[in-house]
């Protein structure tokens, strides 16, 4: 994968690969967490994705990717570009690293009161269908929460 990634808190580049793995190595029972968000600005949507390394009781490290593209005004089509971005970075950790993902934390909210509902079902259903546990709102979501923490 040729995304260049960056560590949280200080902006050092790691390449995502080698960083992982090291990770998985050094810390064994580190849970990994893979979450997008995005947001639109006047001639731009940036995208934020993350890599959590969740350590059980002891707090978490952020790795992340940001990309701008031209502004993207439909709601199902920036929500399906972070769902997408999440799977590729999952996909490429879990079975071109053998690095396992324990969720992907998906932008969107089961409860229909809310726009991103409509991408709901579709959004789950595409990441249950890879293998993967995915998560939404408004339960708790490590990886999003940081990528939105990114982009605004």
């Amino acid at each position: 994968m040729t995304r260049v990634f960056r560590k949280m808190g200080d902006g050092a580049k790691v390449h995502l690969a080698d960083y992982a793995a090291e990770m998985k190595r050094k810390f064994p029972e580190v849970k990994i967490y893979v979450g997008s968000d995005s947001q639109n600005y006047s001639t731009k949507t940036l995208y934020a994705t993350t890599v959590v390394f969740r350590f059980e009781n002891a707090g978490a490290h952020v790795i992340y990717h940001k990309e701008a593209t031209p502004l993207v005004t439909d709601m199902w089509t920036r929500l399906w570009g972070e769902l997408q971005r999440s799977i590729d970075v999952a996909g490429f950790l879990k079975f071109e690293c053998d690095v396992p993902i324990e969720q992907i934390d998906l932008d969107v909210n089961s409860d229909p009161e809310y726009p991103s509902n409509k991408v709901f079902q579709a959004a789950v259903g595409y990441a249950q269908s890879l293998g993967y546990k995915a998560k939404t709102k408004p339960d708790l979501l490590m990886a999003t929460w940081a990528a939105n923490v990114l982009v605004n």
